[in-house]
């Protein structure tokens, strides 16, 4: 066992017995913390699993009985699945937010939604210390310690596989030679599953060339032929597919998936710069999120107006690249928030997207709010809200100040 570097900036002196909580999602780094909390530590070990759409009932049931096996005083299953749409994914979808103009946010977004619900879970529990299993080497860690940092200052923040700099052999090791049992085996491919999207990473995305194999993927291609389908959007919110109305735009996500997932839409590899300073690629599937934010963002642009438009572009980046990088809890971002909401006024009607394998595309939008009314006229045809000589003065005018300058220019020679 490597010597202990555990944090302790904190000067808070944690003995045998005080109360802990961990981040817990029953994997490796997770299952490690527990064992050596308790049996190295004596600390009493209460896990928290923050679900975002990436657990289903039976998998929660297993990862509690995992956690008490291993050790824990208590567990408990958060839901956040609609916590997680109401307070981030919908701002997402307000912005129309893809990361370089590729990625939706699918992990970095909900790692946010799960380091605040751990921190409550700690607040709860009066715990002396908080845990999370990130290694030294992502973004992660610095989301955790930030969100832990602003939402429970005082409270220690232990991460073991961190600061030990445990290799995944000497984690195995720890835990077999404890008796415990687990499937140990790696993966090939490493996914995280979660309302807005999974991530896959494998050995292609290790490097700058490579794509994924299609055993890969988590859902595979099982359909053919083309399909239309019609997204509702009322305010900027999705509330039904297809004329089917759902209590909560989490179950429209969720039911979207089912329909887009098996044409294998919304594969990509995305290339980033992470917190930490250095890039990473790292495949993900988000058929449901890319096109919701695809077919909003065609609605949008039919019913706002140029500079709504304009500035939504440069503050829904922004807003993407913060959150991002662990900053949700800057006041700045519920500035930004309020502005998206309000932006969304008018943001209601059909869109209908064409399904094919491995692609899609917005046929159109039908509503009542929308700009591209023929009433004033049909681009490049005619008009009816102008003549051509409103037009020749207009011209005239809004170069004005141009012709101004390059007639100064000349005269100048």
């Amino acid at each position: 066992m490597k010597t202990d570097q555990t944090n302790n900036h904190r000067n808070t002196a944690l003995v045998a017995g005080d109360t802990v909580v961990l981040g817990f999602s029953g994997g490796l780094d997770t299952s490690y913390c527990v064992k050596y909390l308790t049996d190295e530590k004596g600390y009493e070990v209460h896990s928290v699993i923050v679900n975002t759409g990436g657990f289903s009932e039976e998998e929660l049931v297993q990862i509690e009985k995992h956690a008490y096996t291993l050790g824990v005083k208590t567990h408990t299953a958060v839901n956040a699945v609609k916590s997680y749409y109401d307070s981030i994914i919908r701002y997402l979808i307000y912005g129309n937010v893809l990361k370089n103009n590729t990625y939706p946010l699918s992990v970095s977004a909900e790692r946010l939604s799960q380091a605040l619900h751990i921190a409550e879970h700690a607040k709860k529990l009066h715990a002396k210390a908080v845990v999370h299993g990130s290694t030294g080497a992502g973004n992660d860690q610095v989301r955790f310690d930030m969100i832990f940092n602003i939402m429970i200052p005082g409270v220690e923040i232990i991460t073991p596989i961190r600061d030990l700099q445990l290799s995944r052999e000497e984690e195995i090791a720890y835990l077999k030679a404890k008796g415990v049992a687990m499937n140990f085996e790696k993966a090939a491919y490493s996914i995280n599953k979660g309302l807005w999207g999974t991530s896959v990473g494998g050995k292609e995305t290790l490097q700058s060339k490579g794509i994924l194999p299609e055993d890969a993927w988590p859902t595979q291609v099982t359909k053919t032929g083309t399909e239309e389908i019609k997204i509702e959007f009322v305010k900027g919110e999705l509330v039904s597919i297809n004329d089917q109305s759902f209590g909560h735009p989490t179950e429209a996500i969720q039911y979207l998936q089912t329909l887009a997932g098996p044409y294998g839409l919304g594969r990509d590899i995305h290339v980033g710069d992470t917190i930490i300073g250095i890039k990473g690629r790292v495949g993900f599937e988000a058929a449901a999120p890319m096109v919701i934010l695809k077919a909003h963002h065609a609605l949008e642009k039919h019913v706002l107006t140029k500079w709504q438009l304009g500035w939504k572009d440069q503050l829904a980046q922004f807003y993407g690249n913060w959150l991002h990088e662990g900053q949700i809890m800057d006041p700045v971002m519920r500035d930004i928030e309020a502005y998206l909401e309000n932006s969304q006024a008018n943001v209601t009607g059909d869109v209908f997207v064409q399904f094919l394998p491995y692609r899609f595309q917005v046929i159109g939008i039908e509503s009542k709010f929308d700009l591209m009314s023929s009433k004033f006229g049909k681009y490049g045809e005619m008009n009816t809200g102008w003549t051509g000589d409103d037009v020749r003065g207009f011209s005239k005018i809004f170069g004005n100040q141009t012709a101004i300058y390059h007639n100064i220019k000349e005269s100048n020679k």
